[in-house]
Protein backbone atom coordinates (compact mmCIF):
# COMPACT_ATOMS: atom_id res chain seq x y z
CA UNK A 1 0.00 0.00 0.00
CA UNK A 2 1.31 3.65 -0.81
CA UNK A 3 1.21 6.32 1.45
CA UNK A 4 0.07 9.84 0.49
CA UNK A 5 3.00 12.47 1.97
CA UNK A 6 1.00 15.84 0.59
CA UNK A 7 3.16 18.63 -0.61
CA UNK A 8 3.48 21.65 2.21
CA UNK A 9 3.04 25.08 0.15
CA UNK A 10 3.30 28.44 2.10
CA UNK A 11 1.65 31.06 0.49
CA UNK A 12 2.71 33.66 -1.41
CA UNK A 13 6.32 33.20 -0.54
CA UNK A 14 6.22 29.16 -2.27
CA UNK A 15 4.74 29.96 -5.53
CA UNK A 16 8.18 29.64 -7.44
CA UNK A 17 7.45 25.82 -6.36
CA UNK A 18 4.16 25.56 -8.46
CA UNK A 19 6.13 24.10 -11.21
CA UNK A 20 6.83 21.10 -9.82
CA UNK A 21 3.43 20.05 -8.57
CA UNK A 22 2.13 17.48 -9.92
CA UNK A 23 -1.36 16.50 -11.20
CA UNK A 24 -2.85 14.28 -8.43
CA UNK A 25 -0.79 15.40 -5.43
CA UNK A 26 -2.19 16.80 -1.80
CA UNK A 27 -0.99 19.82 -1.05
CA UNK A 28 -1.34 21.59 2.68
CA UNK A 29 -1.50 25.05 2.00
CA UNK A 30 -0.19 27.64 4.73
CA UNK A 31 -0.57 31.12 4.32
CA UNK A 32 -2.86 33.92 2.78
CA UNK A 33 -5.77 33.25 0.49
CA UNK A 34 -8.24 35.70 -0.53
CA UNK A 35 -11.81 34.71 -1.32
CA UNK A 36 -13.98 35.68 -4.43
CA UNK A 37 -16.78 34.42 -5.88
CA UNK A 38 -18.55 34.88 -9.30
CA UNK A 39 -19.86 38.56 -8.27
CA UNK A 40 -16.53 39.69 -6.43
CA UNK A 41 -14.62 38.49 -9.81
CA UNK A 42 -16.75 40.61 -12.20
CA UNK A 43 -15.95 43.38 -9.84
CA UNK A 44 -12.34 42.75 -10.18
CA UNK A 45 -12.25 42.25 -13.42
CA UNK A 46 -13.82 45.52 -14.30
CA UNK A 47 -11.56 46.82 -12.20
CA UNK A 48 -8.79 45.51 -14.51
CA UNK A 49 -10.21 46.99 -17.43
CA UNK A 50 -10.84 50.69 -16.12
CA UNK A 51 -6.98 50.42 -14.72
CA UNK A 52 -8.23 51.06 -10.97
CA UNK A 53 -6.83 49.89 -8.04
CA UNK A 54 -7.25 46.04 -7.03
CA UNK A 55 -8.09 45.77 -3.28
CA UNK A 56 -5.39 43.00 -3.04
CA UNK A 57 -2.60 42.54 -5.47
CA UNK A 58 -2.98 39.64 -8.07
CA UNK A 59 0.64 39.26 -8.54
CA UNK A 60 1.34 35.93 -7.13
CA UNK A 61 -1.90 35.43 -5.34
CA UNK A 62 -4.33 32.33 -4.47
CA UNK A 63 -8.15 32.65 -5.02
CA UNK A 64 -10.06 30.79 -2.72
CA UNK A 65 -13.85 30.03 -4.78
CA UNK A 66 -15.60 30.64 -1.36
CA UNK A 67 -18.40 32.12 0.22
CA UNK A 68 -17.75 32.04 3.82
CA UNK A 69 -20.78 32.37 6.08
CA UNK A 70 -21.17 34.91 8.86
CA UNK A 71 -18.76 33.66 12.23
CA UNK A 72 -20.68 32.34 15.10
CA UNK A 73 -19.64 33.98 18.33
CA UNK A 74 -16.15 32.49 19.54
CA UNK A 75 -15.34 31.67 15.76
CA UNK A 76 -13.08 33.05 13.33
CA UNK A 77 -15.27 32.44 10.09
CA UNK A 78 -18.05 30.64 9.52
CA UNK A 79 -18.94 27.44 7.09
CA UNK A 80 -16.36 28.10 4.62
CA UNK A 81 -16.46 24.78 1.46
CA UNK A 82 -15.45 25.51 -2.11
CA UNK A 83 -18.18 26.71 -4.52
CA UNK A 84 -18.06 25.90 -8.30
CA UNK A 85 -15.20 27.39 -10.55
CA UNK A 86 -16.91 27.15 -13.84
CA UNK A 87 -18.72 30.06 -12.73
CA UNK A 88 -15.44 32.20 -12.17
CA UNK A 89 -14.45 30.71 -15.74
CA UNK A 90 -15.13 33.79 -17.60
CA UNK A 91 -12.91 36.23 -15.91
CA UNK A 92 -10.25 33.40 -15.32
CA UNK A 93 -7.69 34.50 -18.11
CA UNK A 94 -7.66 38.17 -17.47
CA UNK A 95 -6.71 37.28 -13.99
CA UNK A 96 -3.93 34.89 -14.61
CA UNK A 97 -3.10 37.27 -16.99
CA UNK A 98 -2.64 40.10 -14.01
CA UNK A 99 -0.44 37.69 -12.01
CA UNK A 100 -2.66 35.21 -10.48
CA UNK A 101 -0.90 31.75 -9.39
CA UNK A 102 -3.78 29.76 -7.50
CA UNK A 103 -6.96 29.07 -7.61
CA UNK A 104 -8.75 26.44 -5.52
CA UNK A 105 -12.67 25.32 -5.94
CA UNK A 106 -14.50 22.10 -6.97
CA UNK A 107 -15.81 21.23 -10.67
CA UNK A 108 -14.34 20.92 -13.88
CA UNK A 109 -12.72 24.27 -15.86
CA UNK A 110 -13.38 25.22 -19.10
CA UNK A 111 -10.59 24.76 -21.80
CA UNK A 112 -9.82 27.68 -22.06
CA UNK A 113 -9.07 28.25 -18.89
CA UNK A 114 -7.24 25.09 -18.66
CA UNK A 115 -4.77 26.66 -21.06
CA UNK A 116 -4.61 29.55 -19.69
CA UNK A 117 -3.47 27.80 -16.51
CA UNK A 118 -0.68 26.01 -17.85
CA UNK A 119 0.10 29.18 -20.34
CA UNK A 120 0.70 31.34 -16.75
CA UNK A 121 2.46 28.54 -15.08
CA UNK A 122 -0.60 28.57 -12.48
CA UNK A 123 -2.21 25.54 -10.95
CA UNK A 124 -5.81 24.77 -9.96
CA UNK A 125 -6.40 22.88 -6.89
CA UNK A 126 -9.61 20.90 -6.06
CA UNK A 127 -11.27 21.28 -2.62
CA UNK A 128 -13.51 18.88 -1.06
CA UNK A 129 -17.52 19.74 -1.40
CA UNK A 130 -19.35 18.79 1.71
CA UNK A 131 -15.93 20.03 3.83
CA UNK A 132 -16.96 23.73 5.21
CA UNK A 133 -16.25 22.34 8.65
CA UNK A 134 -12.55 20.81 7.68
CA UNK A 135 -11.68 24.43 6.16
CA UNK A 136 -13.14 26.27 8.30
CA UNK A 137 -10.49 24.47 11.43
CA UNK A 138 -7.71 25.74 8.72
CA UNK A 139 -8.61 29.50 8.98
CA UNK A 140 -6.53 31.51 11.78
CA UNK A 141 -7.35 34.83 10.60
CA UNK A 142 -9.98 36.52 8.35
CA UNK A 143 -10.36 40.30 7.21
CA UNK A 144 -13.28 40.97 5.05
CA UNK A 145 -11.26 43.88 2.26
CA UNK A 146 -13.53 44.05 -0.64
CA UNK A 147 -16.95 44.58 -1.65
CA UNK A 148 -19.19 44.38 1.74
CA UNK A 149 -22.21 44.77 -0.20
CA UNK A 150 -21.28 41.42 -1.83
CA UNK A 151 -22.46 39.64 1.91
CA UNK A 152 -20.92 36.08 2.04
CA UNK A 153 -19.52 37.03 -1.51
CA UNK A 154 -17.49 40.00 -0.40
CA UNK A 155 -13.59 39.42 -0.91
CA UNK A 156 -11.92 37.87 2.62
CA UNK A 157 -8.58 37.48 3.03
CA UNK A 158 -7.85 34.44 4.99
CA UNK A 159 -4.70 33.31 6.77
CA UNK A 160 -4.77 29.49 6.69
CA UNK A 161 -2.74 26.58 8.14
CA UNK A 162 -2.47 23.23 6.44
CA UNK A 163 -5.43 23.57 4.09
CA UNK A 164 -5.47 20.63 2.24
CA UNK A 165 -6.75 20.51 -1.75
CA UNK A 166 -5.65 18.26 -4.19
CA UNK A 167 -3.75 19.31 -7.75
CA UNK A 168 -5.62 19.16 -10.49
CA UNK A 169 -4.54 21.18 -13.07
CA UNK A 170 -0.58 22.89 -13.15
Amino acid sequence: MNTIYPKKLRLPSDIAHIKDLRMGEIVMLSGTVYTARDQAHKRLAAAIENCEQLPFPLDGAAIYYCGPTPAAEGQIIGSCGPTTSARMDAYTPLLLDNGLKVMIGKGVRSDDVTQAIKEHGAVYLSAIGGAAALYQSTVRTCELIAYPDLGCEAVYKLTVEDFPAMVTIV
